[in-house]
């Protein structure tokens, strides 16, 4: 929610998208009550605990894939305004007239319905095991990431409630698109206050004008888009401060005194009669139409004998008088529009509200009296991880595991870098080489490769072939529908010659600071390969061919048309004949690559259990 009155339309020009690295490194936080409503939305009916499923697998890509540290923050206890207004809104909605409804108590505050609070606790717990640091509000969520974000602990905050800018925020994150170039919409408060000519306390006044989410209402008959026009009247030092004034009923000053900041107003005297200038109503220029007959004005450039031009349809003097009288008229109109919308203002009672104004500009949003909220990351806790999932989702500890890997070995390149201590991943494996550059939506990630270490094999492989059964494979995988969007990248799995491998895409950066020596050998192999073809295709030119040496084929042959199609009949077969051979040959290849008595579901347990 947050500003009513389609407060995201005025916003939508000043938005801009974000590459790949615009979190790498950095803080950011996240509305959790936002994420939650969003998953339930999105996914209630076709997926189990769908706050639970999406919350861990957005957590795990933000943490991997974008190099970001998560900062989540909960929903404290609503204020007594919030209270009120949620329940003017579920009476709205079930279309129950709400002059009928018992006027609620001043000061009290209704918490959220139990389910939600359930869901909330769900996602607090996961995000513990996950090692997130998760902070509680005083009030709203929003308001206390916005805090962060203006106190620069954050970079940004993730949060679909523009009120998030009222409470001060710098920059928001509306949407993630991870399966793009740009994956983040974001809004710059510096864009905003460049386009509109806004600043904070603007918007504050806008939605006090148009309603927000502690007064639903707002002040009746007035739009956006009149709101906008009205409060851009004032500087950001004094609009506040005018509201108030108007109302208490303190209009006379403004009559006649209220203009647009940058506007000029002509100096005139009002007791001084206005000069009236007659204009031809031939050309519209100054002159009687008289005098204009007998020879042409200054104005108008032809003989004299033919007298002035007519002039054309809509056109408008630009002499200094008619421009003082259009100036006059445009005053009057503004002044006499802004009077009406004053005493629009006027009629509301306890307009603005004090107490609305007070919690958008308060600088303490959270539960603790420390001025900065103490915020760090751990180390997943996998084990309980896997039995929280194993119970609320159903899944497999493979598959958990599986899932979790991406994580897990951000957190391992990221340790060894700064302290090398451990030299094995989750225990099992280790770095063995880099296969490849991948390029993914314009990123580059190193495809790394990993060996499972013998240790940790033994004589499983058998075993487990010889306990699951075709009946057994991935009838989780079946049941979830999977979200291409939202869904943490699979590593791949291989086998060769007897060896466990894994292919986890990497951030260059990490792996650069984790394995100098690995990616300088990595560089030089491709440098020596790019060489090698170079003098290849190099070579192959400058010998040529017999044929093409000693004379080109003729340009074009004329055929009839029987031998045209009995060419290009041989032509696809022999194509297709090609095409089933290197399909094959690929088959092959891949039976070879990976055992033909494991299924998917026993490869992943080898690797994960």
């Amino acid at each position: 929610m947050g500003v009513g009155g389609h407060f995201w339309d005025l916003l939508k020009p000043y938005g801009r998208t974000e590459g790949f690295d615009f979190l790498r490194n950095k803080r950011v936080a996240i509305d959790l009550s936002f994420w939650i409503v969003q998953h339930e939305t999105a996914i209630k009916s076709f997926t189990r605990n769908p706050h639970i499923r999406l919350t861990f697998f957005r957590t795990v890509n933000l943490f991997s894939k974008f190099g970001a540290f998560p900062v989540f923050v909960a929903d404290g206890t609503p204020s007594p305004l919030k209270s009120r207004a949620r329940i003017a809104r579920f009476f709205q909605a079930s279309g129950i007239d709400l002059s009928s409804l018992p006027v609620a108590e001043e000061g009290v505050s209704v918490e959220r319905n139990p389910m939600f609070l359930k869901c909330v606790k769900e996602c607090v717990e996961l995000l513990e095991l996950l090692g997130m640091p998760v902070l509680k509000a005083r009030g709203e969520a929003e308001a206390l990431c916005a805090q962060l974000n203006r106190e620069g602990q954050v970079v940004a905050c993730i949060t679909a409630d523009s009120d998030a800018f009222l409470y001060g925020a710098n920059c928001v994150i509306k949407r993630l698109l991870p399966n793009s170039k740009e994956p983040f919409e974001c809004y710059h408060m510096s864009d905003i206050e460049a386009g509109l000519g806004m600043k904070r306390e603007h918007l504050i006044a806008i939605s006090l004008l148009v309603g927000n989410d502690h007064d639903l209402n707002g002040v009746p008959g007035i739009g956006i888009e009149t709101a906008l026009r009205f409060v851009k009247s004032f500087s950001e030092n004094e609009i506040l401060n005018r509201l108030h004034e108007i109302g208490r009923g303190d209009m006379l000053q403004f009559q006649g005194g209220m203009k647009y900041v940058g506007d000029i107003t002509p100096n005139s005297d009002e007791n001084t009669p206005k000069m009236k200038f007659s204009h031809c109503s031939v050309c519209g220029h100054p002159g009687s139409k008289k005098a204009h007959l007998k020879s042409s004005c200054e104005y108008c450039i032809t003989d004299t004998s033919n007298g002035c031009l007519q002039k054309p349809v809509g056109y408008k003097c630009s002499c200094s008088s008619c421009d003082l009288d259009r100036k006059q008229k445009e005053q009057k109109k503004n002044e006499n529009w802004q009077i009406k919308v004053c005493k629009k203002i006027a009629m509301e009672q306890k307009f603005p509200n004090d107490e609305i104004i007070t919690m958008y500009l308060s600088s303490n949003q959270g539960n603790s009296t420390d001025d900065a909220p103490h915020v760090s990351w751990e180390s997943p806790k996998t084990d309980f991880l896997v039995d929280y999932l194993s119970y609320h989702q159903h899944w497999e500890p493979s598959y958990t595991r599986q899932r979790m890997l991406p994580m897990l070995s951000t957190i391992f390149l990221r340790e060894l870098a700064s302290n090398p201590t451990n030299d094995m991943l989750y225990g099992q494996y280790e770095f063995d080489s880099i296969q490849r550059v991948k390029k993914r939506y314009g990123h580059q990630f190193y495809v790394v490769k990993w060996k499972k270490a013998s240790c940790a094999m033994g004589d499983a492989i058998y075993a487990v072939a010889s306990e699951v059964s075709d009946t057994q494979h991935e009838s989780r995988e079946h049941d979830e529908p999977i979200d291409l969007l939202d869904e943490a990248d699979v590593p791949q799995i291989s086998v060769d010659d007897g060896h466990w491998f894994l292919l986890t895409d990497e951030d260059m950066d990490l792996v650069q600071a984790a394995f100098p020596e690995k990616v300088a050998q990595f560089l030089e192999e491709k440098e020596l390969k790019e060489k090698k073809s170079k003098r290849k295709k190099s070579s192959l030119i400058s010998e040529g061919t017999p044929e093409s040496s000693k004379s080109p084929a003729p340009r074009s042959v004329q055929l009839s048309i029987t031998e045209f199609y009995r060419a290009s009949k041989a032509m696809k077969l022999g194509e297709k004949l090609t095409e089933n051979s290197h399909n094959s040959d690929v088959t092959k290849g891949k039976k070879q690559m990976s055992s033909p008595n494991l299924s998917k579901s026993s490869r992943r347990r080898l690797l994960f259990d």
